[in-house]
């Protein structure tokens, strides 16, 4: 008898998020410092059977939606083999994808007709010399490529993710909404927040998101509130009067939405995470052939799941209630 995961809260969790590895071609600025991270070792990163055995047991505990994500995805070698034995899995309604969207191009309409629903790209600016200072190397014209070729196979939505970042792009968010009025796209201006501990000054580049919808008006361009529906994810959705395209503003910050939260994630190495700003996590190595044990781990990781995150704040130090693993270890 399937039996949903409900955490001592009462929230209901169908979504996981598999980060399929740890690396990544590009370094940007508020996920690793320059030197980039200290990489897993290949031998321990799971194989793609190893994914499949643990998204099976969630599915037979609830889990409907998953994510893949990184590092990159993309990097991964056959990536769409595992997009297309998730797909197949019973119960998944519906994969995703997180990437960086550079080898997006020769990549899209293979996921897709391996059953890749849709996909998140990052895309921090639309002008290419600031895109490239902060992937520190990344090529614009490459992450265009892949949003072109996402939206030409039916990947949809095709989702825009932008930090919003002070003194970096923030005066580029009338470049950013106009894009949803030429393209159907999701674009999401996400709240920057300390995401590893290489980033010591992230509130020197914090943006509370009201900026964007003082902007918004200011151009002539009010956002229209949406209600959101289950692809929203944690962004508050609006529309744009005429509009292809949507807009979210995600304020992980200034409003964060725990408890809303139906999200657990598997890390590349194994790990089962409830939450990215608690310590906690909890192996599945040792249960990979067992399905019983398997889905009693996914549940005593939910049973640890706090009622809100521990982000950094002046009063919980990093040591006590930081992450040992930045985001790019779990993936997001």
């Amino acid at each position: 008898m399937k039996k949903d995961l409900v955490d001592r809260f009462g929230r209901k969790h169908d979504y996981l998020r598999v980060s399929v590895t740890d690396r990544c071609n590009l370094r940007c600025v508020y996920c690793m410092g320059p030197e980039g991270i200290q990489l897993i070792d290949h031998k321990d990163i799971l194989r793609y059977e190893e994914i499949v055995k643990v998204i099976n047991a969630a599915a037979e505990l609830g889990i409907e939606r998953i994510r893949l994500t990184g590092g990159e995805p993309l990097v991964r070698l056959g990536i769409e083999e595992l997009v297309a034995k998730i797909a197949a899995i019973p119960g998944i309604k519906d994969v995703a994808m997180t990437t960086n969207g550079i080898f997006l191009a020769d990549k899209a309409k293979v996921l897709k007709e391996a059953g890749l629903n849709r996909v998140n790209i990052s895309m921090d600016s639309l002008k290419a010399e600031v895109y490239r200072g902060i992937t520190r190397g990344g090529d614009l014209d490459k992450v265009w490529a892949g949003i072109k070729a996402a939206l030409a196979c039916g990947l949809s939505p095709v989702k825009i993710n932008v930090v919003l970042m002070k003194n970096v792009n923030d005066n580029e968010i009338e470049d950013f909404l106009r894009l949803a009025l030429e393209y159907p796209l999701h674009l999401r201006f996400i709240e920057y927040m300390p995401l590893d501990f290489h980033d010591e000054d992230w509130r020197g580049k914090y943006l509370p998101l009201e900026v964007v919808l003082e902007k918004a008006e200011a151009l002539g361009l009010p956002l229209q509130p949406v209600e959101e529906n289950d692809s929203s994810g944690p962004a508050e959705m609006y529309r744009l009067s005429g509009a292809p395209g949507m807009v979210g503003l995600i304020h992980p910050v200034s409003r964060h939405f725990c408890d809303k939260c139906k999200r657990l994630r598997l890390t590349a190495d194994g790990f089962i995470k409830p939450c990215l700003y608690w310590q906690g996590e909890f192996s599945v190595l040792p249960f990979l052939h067992d399905n019983v044990e398997l889905k009693c781990i996914l549940q005593k990781a939910l049973d640890y799941k706090k009622e809100r995150h521990a982000m950094y704040t002046e009063n919980q130090g990093r040591q006590e209630n930081g992450i040992v693993r930045g985001m790019s270890k779990i993936g997001g």
